[in-house]
């Protein structure tokens, strides 16, 4: 009777497993953020900590399950990474200073809360979980509306600072008009000057047509040892 009782326990878990798997994450966000959805490549930019604003210019924190099966789900379905994998990932980041590692909860219950009193928080819990005081956002694929990079003009590195060895990453969010010129440049983050080359550079880029426009959230890096 045991080992029945042990097969049918376990087979009650695998089932729950891959109904997990099989795409039962919801994602929610604090009620500060004004987008009803998120599409695929947005969210993976968001948990890559490659962006930090929503196509709407919604202020955007990601937060993370520590394990389970709702925690590995989303990181294959959406990051296309596992666990191991995605930790590393954050612990680069880090040790570059190209960014933090995310707030990482025990439970869907813990999520959810954190999220509700969090401005810009955004995370993800299992189907089955209540969502109270958070909205939930609707993914879409969103194919149509990504834009890819056409033309690429690298800024002009000041001879001074590089002859200093100042360098560093500026962070910029740029504007794409629907025919895929860039429309404004607005700084985020790094050294003024190189912010300025970098922003005069960006100005120049072209990316592919989309239905409307778009804002994102991009890095120029400046490498004082090329």
């Amino acid at each position: 009777m045991k080992p029945s009782r042990l097969l049918i326990t376990a087979g009650f878990m695998i089932v729950g497993a891959l109904n997990v798997i099989a795409g039962d994450v919801k994602i929610i966000g604090n009620v500060s953020v004004k987008a009803d959805s998120i599409s695929t490549g947005e969210l993976k930019s968001v948990f890559l900590l490659q962006r930090r604003t929503l196509k709407d210019g919604s202020a955007v924190v990601p937060v993370l399950e520590k394990s389970g099966a709702t925690h590995e789900a989303f990181l294959r379905q959406y990051l296309d990474r596992g666990s191991e994998e995605i930790h590393t990932y954050y612990q680069g980041l880090v040790f570059t200073g190209k960014g933090l590692m995310p707030k990482e909860l025990n439970s869907d219950t813990e999520v959810v809360a954190y999220v509700a009193r969090t401005r810009g928080a955004i995370g993800y819990v299992s189907g089955g979980a209540s969502t109270e005081g958070v909205k939930v956002l609707v993914i879409t694929e969103g194919r149509s509306t990504e834009r890819t990079l056409l033309t690429r003009v690298e800024p002009e590195y000041p001879e001074t600072l590089q002859r200093l060895q100042i360098g560093g990453v500026v962070r910029l969010s740029v504007t794409i008009s629907p025919r895929g010129m860039v429309e404004n440049v607005a700084v985020l983050g790094g050294n003024p000057i190189l912010a300025e080359a970098a922003t005069k550079a960006v100005k120049q880029w072209v990316y592919t047509p989309g239905p409307s426009q778009t804002t994102i959230e991009v890095t120029v890096p400046f490498d004082s040892h090329r």
